[in-house]
């Protein structure tokens, strides 16, 4: 009975950790409390990615499994007692021929989809939004150069997020912004990104759109994705750029296209009526004009705020519905 209960402890074990897997899998757009792998995929190239992962994964599996029982039937078959007498051969020349073929045919089954990989992230699709993304000590600012539009990203502190809870909105600790990115769902957007030139190295990290590029002063690099899935992506810089380094973090929201296009209206009306309040000499109109400019920039963040409230309403109803499926 106890050799039963010792023999059955191990697959227990690996049948708790197999269902806590699935309960503490990655979510969608954010890290999770105990997740294992990564993010949901919501682009193209991170579906590729973890494909990839999968992949080679599996070739380590195999790889690990299969060294264990050429060690397990070693130690059987030659130890003293099965091998009294052992062999003095040293060559084996189908042997030597195997281990140096095999490793280079895994590494060619390995290099292949890695050059594929390569391929899918650094060439670029015709864009359909390009977003530029510079790294400041220690903030974010985010400019759509084709619509003249430019915002800085900060993260918010205890009252902001506790702000955005009382209206039943997202607010996710050392994630959370005051100005998210908006950019539509399904659609190519390139990200030019670059470092205040008296500033440090950054990185422009969205794990969710498999996105990872390094900010560097004076330098502009560039990466794409195409956003698959509506709802907010969170990212961080991935650098160690300093003491706020962990306090920069990035937020872009994926929303429908007449969403995003009642969003650009509203900013591209707030910037021309700032400039206007900029040029105009007369202090009564300029103050009327930036209290138009505060009213539009709030209505751009109606429209987000709108967004997000669905957005989180559909992600509760498909956790319902799969909680519903899965009993």
């Amino acid at each position: 009975m106890l050799r039963r209960l010792l023999c059955s402890a191990p697959a227990a074990a690996f049948v708790m950790l197999l269902l806590g897997a699935s309960v503490a899998w990655a979510a969608m757009g954010q890290p999770s409390p105990g997740e294992m792998g990564f993010q949901g995929a919501a682009s193209p190239v991170a579906e590729e990615i973890h494909k990839f992962y999968d992949f080679v994964n599996i070739i380590i599996v195999a790889i690990t499994v299969f060294v264990m029982l050429l060690l397990l039937y070693v130690m059987y078959r030659f130890n003293e007692r099965a091998n009294p007498t052992p062999s003095k051969v040293t060559h084996h020349t189908i042997l030597e021929v195997a281990w140096t073929v095999v490793p280079i045919l895994i590494l060619v089954a390995i290099a292949i989809p890695s050059f594929r990989l390569l391929n899918l992230q650094y060439s670029y699709p015709k864009a359909d939004l390009t977003l530029k993304a510079t790294g400041y000590q220690w903030y974010w600012e985010h400019a759509y150069p084709e619509l003249g539009i430019a915002f800085e990203t900060r993260m918010l502190d205890d009252a902001g997020l506790e702000e955005l809870k009382a209206q039943s909105l997202p607010a996710v600790r050392n994630l959370s912004v005051d100005n998210e990115v908006i950019v539509p769902v399904n659609k190519v957007v390139t990200v030019l990104i670059t470092a205040a030139p008296d500033g440090v190295i950054h990185d422009w990290t969205i794990p969710g759109f498999g996105s990872k590029v390094d900010a560097v002063p004076g330098r502009v690099t560039s990466t794409w994705f195409k956003p698959t899935v509506e709802g907010v992506f969170y990212g961080q810089c991935s650098e160690l750029c300093g003491k706020d380094h962990a306090f920069m973090p990035i937020a872009v929201r994926v929303v429908k296209e007449e969403v995003y296009a009642g969003w650009v209206d509203a900013m591209k009306q707030a910037n021309e009526v700032g400039k206007a309040a900029g040029a105009e000499k007369d202090k009564e109109k300029r103050k009327e004009l930036l209290k138009q400019k505060k009213d539009l920039l709030e209505k751009a963040k109606g429209v987000v705020r709108q967004a997000a409230l669905e957005q989180a309403g559909v992600r509760k109803f498909a956790k319902t519905d799969d909680a519903t499926q899965a009993k």
